[in-house]
């Protein structure tokens, strides 16, 4: 068999021969030799097409996927059922060839399916307007801050909440760090795993531009919004959360209910697979009268002059609509496979059948937590959660690397990875989608070290 190569030796020649040139060192000819040194990539031979998959399948045999043994990871990527239906909608080719409606009028279909996610998005944040483009979470946490800058340009102190989520800080940091007068402050947590108000209450200034929690934030723990809001507000400032896991607005007081001016979240949890990485998509909703500061796109439903129902890009910011430095947002997609799952998804279950499944994941995570207290495990971030939490357990990077590679058990993750001060802490997510045995191994396997460290302290 042939080496996997898209083109022979006789194909090179005759490109070659039609262009005029010998061979491929004469196509950079022209560059010099110092930097064609430089350049040189020092390749393996070519395999054959059995030989390439044998060793992709061993690369990834590498990994521990969700179906090969027990993971309780959450930390912002969420094992959730995704109905069959989701992926066959998914799968139609008048949604899968479809990008963005340069003529929008004549994609009613792609449109209508924007509309409807916007609306779900409404519903679940408790906001006004809500848009369509965002590419997931952090980037849209980012906009977000962007946005409290058009809306208040002459305050520049972001208050970042040290409890939201590491990775959507550190995207706010890079999309502000070029940006005159912005100065990112962070706000720390208390022993409950909530944003600790008394500081922010002491810190705010005239300068404050906004101030953004996690709701819930990474320790799974639901913070008080509603106080954050008041405070923010008293100076001037605004509120935004950020959240990882949308499923907990089924049952928790929502964003807009809580005084907030701008909410996001990732909807990687509304039938999106987990790719702990992408592809994603953000939600991004506002209170109506800060609509045009919003970036994105918003499609809107109108009537045609015979009166039959029909949609419209009512607002569109990107940079591909007005010159790139008028636009309010540079993003370049609109996330439409990705929205058209959340969308399907979301009508399936409906407004009773998600509040169920997050009372579903409230009650197995509770039910985890009590019987690991009961095993000896402390629960460590004593705040109201949803369907995260965090235990104390001694020595837990060495005790979760230790599981993962003599078990295939992923007992959530070691949050010193991220807070030093916390080296004992693992950050546990348990939702539909464990069943009782998972749930017993779990247990027996953290139970064993908080024993022996209960029976060695006497």
């Amino acid at each position: 068999m042939s080496g996997y190569s898209p083109h022979t030796p006789a194909d090179i020649a005759a490109m070659l021969a039609a262009i005029g040139i010998r061979s491929l060192d004469d196509l950079v000819a022209h560059v010099p030799a110092n930097l064609r040194a430089k350049a040189t990539v020092d390749l393996p031979a070519g395999l054959t097409e059995p030989e390439l998959r044998a060793r992709l399948s061993a690369l990834a045999e590498r990994n521990l996927a969700p179906d090969l043994g027990v993971v309780f990871l959450g930390a912002g990527a969420y094992p959730h059922h995704t109905p069959t239906l989701v992926d066959q909608i998914l799968l139609r080719s008048e949604f899968a060839t479809a990008y963005t409606p340069y003529q929008p009028e004549v994609s009613q279909g792609t449109l209508q399916a924007v509309f409807e996610f916007q609306t779900f998005v409404a519903l679940l944040t408790g906001l006004e307007v809500a848009n369509a483009s965002m590419y997931d979470g952090a980037s849209a946490t980012a906009e977000a801050v962007l946005m409290a800058r058009r809306l208040l340009p002459d305050r520049g102190t972001v208050w970042l909440s040290r409890a939201l989520h590491p990775h959507y800080r550190a995207v706010v940091a890079t999309y502000v760090r070029g940006l005159p007068g912005i100065t990112l402050r962070e706000l720390p947590f208390g022993a409950d795993g909530r944003s600790d108000l008394s500081a922010l209450r002491a810190g705010l200034g005239s300068d404050a531009l906004c101030v953004v929690l996690g709701y819930p934030n990474v320790f799974g723990v639901l913070d008080d919004v509603a106080g954050a809001a008041a405070l923010a507000h008293d100076a001037g400032a605004l509120a935004i959360t950020a959240t990882t896991e949308p499923l907990a607005f089924a049952l928790a007081r929502s964003p807009g209910a809580s005084g907030v001016d701008i909410a996001v979240a990732d909807g990687q949890s509304f039938g999106l697979p987990l790719g702990y990485g992408g592809p994603s998509v953000g939600l991004f909703a506002v209170q109506e009268r800060h609509v045009r500061a919003m970036p994105g796109r918003v499609v809107g439903e109108t009537a045609d002059t015979n009166g039959r129902r029909g949609y419209v890009l009512t607002l569109a910011t990107r940079e591909q609509h007005i010159r790139r430095e008028r636009a309010t947002s540079n993003i370049c997609t609109n996330q439409g496979l990705c929205t058209l799952a959340v969308t399907t998804y979301l009508s399936l279950l409906g407004r009773h059948g998600l509040r169920q499944l997050a009372e579903v994941n409230y009650a197995a995570a509770h039910a985890t937590a009590t019987r690991l207290q009961a095993a000896g495990v402390e629960r460590l971030m004593t705040g109201p959660f949803f369907n995260e939490f965090v235990v104390r357990v001694p020595d837990a990077v060495a005790r979760w690397e230790q599981l993962v590679q003599e078990e295939r058990l992923v007992a959530g993750f070691p949050l010193g990875r991220w807070y030093p001060e916390l080296p004992d802490a693992l950050l546990l997510c348990v939702t539909e989608t464990h069943g009782p045995a998972e749930i017993d191994r779990l247990v027996g396997a953290l139970a064993s070290p908080a024993r022996s460290a209960r029976a060695a302290r006497g």
